[in-house]
């Protein structure tokens, strides 16, 4: 069982506090999403890229990507996350040496059969050191607890990897009942105006499936969204943006700010 590397820091490590502050962000997304919907899918998004900072920062952008997909709690059968490595460098996809993750609000087993089939790519295998203290992955966790249930899931860190040694490698898993999340921030560290401007041409990038136009400066998860995009090209998918802020309108302070984005991509309807 990998344990909580961040309870406490990006999240409440209080079982019933940390509920409560999910369905909240929930709650929030769902009135978001809604102000959208006629512009949005019918059907639930087969994806999401939602934000990985701590609640009082992304939490809310974050509820809006959860939302997307809790009316399709009976239709997700495991979720694949991929989000980028913080604290080692490396080459390739990094699989956890763990049966589960623990969190508070209780554990998600690791899929046998999803990192079976991940491990069909050549570039991906079992590296723990890239999941022991990486936060990307487990602040998803508690929102996917919450609008889907206690469901196994793919834990992916992402190294150094092309966009097509990703989509490659996301052939194997994504199969019908499969929601894939990409954990990643936008930019970062700039002026609020100047995160608003940058933020948006990310934005529309992704609404473009243009995953050349995302690079590393744009967003910490780059090398996931990019790999995401060139999979969603290859499936025919389609991307909106459904929230876009910074922590500029999350915390307050606006002279160096974050920016959070919300997506979700749809497939064509059948």
């Amino acid at each position: 069982m990998r344990a909580p590397a961040v309870a406490g820091r990006f999240y409440p490590a209080d079982p019933r506090k940390l509920e409560a502050v999910v369905q909240g962000l929930l709650e929030e997304g769902r009135r978001a999403v809604a102000a959208l919907r006629g512009a949005l899918p019918t059907a639930p998004p087969v994806a999401l890229v939602a934000p990985h900072a701590g609640y009082d920062y992304s939490g809310p952008v974050a509820g809006s990507a959860w939302a997307l997909v809790t009316p399709a709690r009976d239709a997700v059968r495991r979720v694949v996350l991929l989000g980028p490595s913080h604290h080692v460098a490396f080459r390739g996809l990094a699989l956890p040496e763990r049966d589960a993750f623990d969190t508070p609000l209780g554990g998600h087993v690791v899929d046998a059969d999803g990192v079976l089939a991940m491990k069909g790519s050549p570039v991906t295998g079992a590296y723990d050191d890239a999941h022991r203290s990486e936060h990307c992955l487990e602040v998803q966790l508690p929102f996917l607890r919450v609008a889907l249930g206690p469901l196994p899931i793919v834990p992916i860190v992402t190294g150094e990897a092309s966009p097509t040694e990703i989509a490659d490698a996301l052939y194997w898993v994504w199969t019908p009942g499969t929601l894939v999340v990409v954990s990643s921030d936008l930019s970062h560290y700039l002026s609020y105006r100047e995160a608003a401007a940058a933020d948006r041409r990310t934005a529309d990038a992704i609404e473009r499936l243009d995953g050349a136009a995302v690079g590393p400066h744009d967003a910490c998860g780059s090398t996931a969204i990019r790999g995401l995009l060139e999979a969603a090209r290859r499936r025919g998918l389609t991307a909106r943006c459904v929230d876009l802020r910074s922590s500029g309108d999350t915390s307050g302070a606006r002279d160096r700010v974050v920016g959070y984005g919300a997506f979700g991509l749809w497939a064509a309807p059948s």
